[in-house]
């Protein structure tokens, strides 16, 4: 983290808040030891196989704390599985579908599949598992359910090997996503931490995990293509208005027609953004929403960077970690968390490109989801000064208006009470 720290220097709100993540981290970590070997094995291993929902599922509380950890690991490892390109599919199809009971099974567990931590993780299982079988039967049922239809999805989608239309696409985003957002609403709603009608129906818990999945599958094309075989989730209905063969977009002479494809991909992400406002301001826990919102604003962030970057087909486009700490730190309260959310979709809409084929239903689009933050989730306040100084790019108002908001992040860190038990928990 030091180099990051110093390439922070130049953007004072950043470094400040990677101080204040480096520091809140060292408290939770401590937070959460506990006497039982197993559940400490499941939060030891959580940090190595995902330090992002490791960040967010730290900062939970109790009880639905390790029935979120304990549900993230199992779905890591059933995705392992599905990842594992190595696997026949003769062989993998079963697996994905019988993955469900084996959380039934406390001596079972997986060796050969997958790499790194996330095959340690399906070799260590029975530890997993123990933590499991502790949990409150209504926890149980949640995990075990979703477990099943996320395995009987990722198996049907192995045995089709394509992803046709949009349909297709939203499909397979459900199965692999859609699905992790409906389980979290059930336990939040089992916790008795969120009781609202909102989560008793599965919509808008599925379009929040479908923006993500496609920010990420829309992000991972390089990484995906280049698997042997190669993985292709970009559904056929959009790249092939651009290209008979999806590889074309590695190779130069193809990067005007990718990155117009690509622009069609954010569109068609951009459609679940209403409906993941929907759910976040229907949340009332504090950590909850915290733990729904971080990594909705840092996709929000990714669409900003991916967007009409011919990077994308070149490497793995990511925010800079100091941005990724600085929405850490400010997705506190809904006021901070529609301010950030408000950022971002004003920065994507002015950096839409007239010339791009997508330009009109991309700005109509992100103009709907201001027009809602305006009206219906008006939970913020810009200031004049901040209004004036954002106008004026060209004349050094936003470097201004950064220092400014870097010696506040520095004021707020500075006198910040110690954090708490359950203080939230960031990146290394």
């Amino acid at each position: 983290m030091a180099s990051e720290l110093l390439r922070a220097l130049w953007r004072p709100a950043e470094f400040y808040a990677m101080l204040r993540v480096k520091k809140e981290q060292k408290t939770i970590v401590a937070s959460v030891q506990c006497n039982d070997p197993d559940l400490g094995f499941c939060y030891e291993i959580l940090q190595h196989v995902s330090r992002s929902f490791a960040a967010v599922i730290m900062q939970l509380r109790g009880e639905v704390r390790d029935a979120v950890c304990c549900f993230y690991l199992v779905l890591r490892a059933l995705d392992t599985v599905e990842d594992d390109m190595s696997l026949d599919p003769k062989l993998k199809v079963p697996m994905l579908r019988a993955f469900h009971t084996h959380l039934e099974e406390p001596e079972w567990s997986l060796n050969g599949v997958g790499a790194g931590e996330e095959r340690t993780l399906l070799e260590y299982f029975p530890r997993v598992t123990a933590v499991y079988s502790k949990l409150p039967p209504s926890f149980r049922r949640v995990i075990k359910q979703i477990t099943r239809r996320m395995g009987n999805g990722m198996a049907d989608f192995v045995e089709r090997n394509t992803v046709e239309n949009t349909a297709d696409y939203d499909l397979y985003c459900h199965y692999v996503a859609g699905l992790v957002g409906i389980g979290l609403s059930q336990l939040w709603e089992s916790s008795s931490l969120e009781a609202t009608s909102a989560f008793r129906s599965e919509p808008h818990s599925n379009h929040m995990g479908l923006f993500l999945q496609k920010t990420n599958i829309t992000r991972d094309y390089l990484e995906d293509i280049s698997e042997e075989p190669p993985r292709i989730f970009w559904p056929k209905e959009i790249w092939s208005r651009y290209t008979d063969d999806l590889h074309n977009f590695k190779r130069g002479d193809y990067t005007q027609t990718g990155l117009a494809c690509l622009n069609n991909m954010i569109l068609d992400t951009l459609r679940h953004l209403p409906h993941c406002l929907e759910y976040l301001t229907s949340l009332s826990d504090p950590t909850v929403l915290k733990f729904c919102a971080i990594p909705q604003v840092m996709a929000i962030a990714t669409l900003c960077e991916l967007y009409n970057n011919p990077k994308v087909f070149k490497g793995v486009v990511k925010i800079r970690k100091g941005e990724a700490c600085k929405i850490i730190t400010g997705c506190n309260t809904i006021s901070s968390i529609m301010h950030l959310y408000r950022f971002y979709v004003e920065k994507l809409a002015s950096l839409l490109e007239p010339s791009d084929g997508s330009y009109a239903a991309s700005k109509e689009a992100l103009d709907h989801v201001l027009h809602l933050l305006s009206t219906q989730f008006d939970h913020t306040e810009t200031t004049l000064t901040r209004s004036v100084l954002m106008q004026y790019g060209l004349l050094g108002g936003q470097l201004l208006y950064s220092l400014l908001d870097g010696l506040a992040s520095l004021f707020r860190y500075r006198s910040a009470p110690p954090a708490g038990k359950h203080a939230p928990s960031f990146y290394k």
